[in-house]
């Protein structure tokens, strides 16, 4: 019972959401990339996704005031929504195990890319407006194939005049929105109604996350907690990979 794929998922939930609370950032990442491990990507979307519309919904209407809607509807969601359409519509074609592959490779530069960040002390410079448009496209992409446009959503917003608050609540409308448009198709396609009980069964599991993480959020070394979060990321990240290959 101890290794249902599924039991062993919801202890990755809560570990996601109280990193989440803690930090502010990464719990599909983190839980799509450990549950990754045990179970196909395509099963595990279906629950992931609708999970995250509850946090990430709640979240963005407590912070409205601060999203910065020009840069919202005029550059980030028409490029995020026309690049996680064709992502969704690739992950048939790409099969579990490439899935899997690429979402590896995806969080282990994600992750060693932040880790590097974080050594050398480094400031993001702006990309010029061609190769921001074109990896906004790219997140929308990866959103797509597994939700987790983040990690080319923040590269390509990188340098941007937005101060903190209005970039967080920003990237919180664009979770919002895009992940109520995936879980949308999941509906269509019907993946969605037979994962629904268990999204109902870890809810819980997302309030508990995230109470956790109030809670050690003035008791931990945020910096050193980071570090730690990205180095389990670098080693999951490879392990998918290698996991894909054989």
């Amino acid at each position: 019972m101890l290794l249902d794929p599924w039991l062993l998922l919801a202890l990755f939930i809560l570990l996601a959401y109280t990193v989440e609370a803690i930090t502010g950032f990464g719990s599909l990442v983190i839980a799509l990339s450990l549950g990754a491990l045990l179970l196909p990507i395509s099963e595990l979307m279906p629950v992931l996704v609708p999970l995250n519309i509850c946090l990430s919904g709640y979240l963005a209407w407590r912070h409205r005031q601060h999203i910065h809607w020009p840069t919202l509807l005029k550059l980030i969601l028409p490029l995020m929504l026309a690049g996680t359409l064709v992502g969704y519509g690739l992950r048939p074609w790409l099969g579990d195990q490439l899935l899997q592959l690429l979402f590896g490779a995806l969080v282990l530069w994600f992750a060693g890319r932040e880790l590097w960040r974080m050594v050398r002390n480094h400031i993001a410079a702006p990309h010029p407006a061609w190769l921001s448009r074109g990896l906004t496209l790219g997140a929308g992409l990866t959103h797509g194939l597994f939700a987790s446009g983040g990690p080319l959503l923040v590269y390509a917003l990188a340098g941007t005049t937005l101060d903190k608050s209005k970039m967080r609540a920003t990237l919180l409308s664009v979770w919002f929105s895009l992940n109520t448009s995936l879980t949308l198709l999941f509906l269509f396609d019907g993946s969605l109604l037979p994962s629904l009980h268990k999204v109902v069964w870890y809810l819980p599991l997302l309030v508990i996350g995230v109470w956790a993480g109030e809670f050690l959020h003035h008791r931990l070394n945020e910096q050193r907690f980071r570090q730690f979060v990205y180095a389990l990321l670098v080693v999951t990240g490879g392990l998918l990979m290698i996991k894909a290959a054989v």
